[in-house]
């Protein structure tokens, strides 16, 4: 019997390990360029010519604080700067590295009650802030987290003339003890892809 267990403990890691291997590789793969005209970054506000679209794009990530877990190695991203989002518009990609600022939002209501928020407790937030402008119409977009090993993949259609704001909201895990509430210490499984407010399949 204990020699079974073992046995499927050690498929379901061996699947896990293929599944993380993919995805670094479509991260790796994604991440390069094949084309270069499909969108730029704005600095400034500048006036929109016919045919393209300013678009901001949100996303954010809370991680735990380096060192929180002793195992994990010194290079990992969580509670470091330079937090990289990578971004991949028709086959042009760009990774945006982001600065974190430290997060204590507390684990407890006023009545000691223990809040539902997922991003309760201290640890460190990553927010991604920026505009581009981009072709009219539709397009594939894949967004990247290295550093967790996920990819979201979906399409958006622009219309000429409008502004969008594209937001990208992370779903995490789910607690094992003492409450089962998704917790950003146990790490980030989707996101939630929003344009201007409506959800985006």
């Amino acid at each position: 019997m204990k020699l079974q267990l073992i046995f499927y403990v050690a498929i379901l890691v061996g699947l896990y390990l293929t599944g993380c291997g993919a995805t670094a590789k479509e991260i790796q793969m994604k991440s390069r360029s094949e084309r270069t005209d499909v969108f730029k970054e704005l600095k400034a506000e500048e006036a929109v010519p016919n045919g393209f679209v300013d678009m901001v794009i949100q996303a954010t990530i809370k991680t735990h604080a380096g060192g929180h877990y002793p195992l994990e190695p010194k290079e990992q991203f969580h509670g470091n700067p330079d937090y990289p989002f990578l971004i991949n518009i028709d086959g042009q990609a760009t990774i945006w590295k982001v600065n974190g600022i430290m997060d204590d939002t507390p684990l407890y209501d006023e009545r000691g009650k223990a809040r539902t928020d997922s991003e309760a407790g201290n640890g460190v937030k990553y927010i991604l802030d920026k505009q581009i402008r981009i072709v009219a119409g539709t397009h594939r977009i894949l967004f990247g987290l290295a550093a967790e090993g996920i990819t979201k993949k979906f399409e958006v259609t622009l219309q000429d003339g409008e502004k969008y704001v594209l937001q990208l909201k992370p779903v995490y895990e789910y607690t094992i003890h003492p409450y089962r509430i998704p917790s950003f210490l146990e790490g980030v499984k989707d996101y939630e892809v929003f344009l201007n407010g409506a959800p985006v399949q």
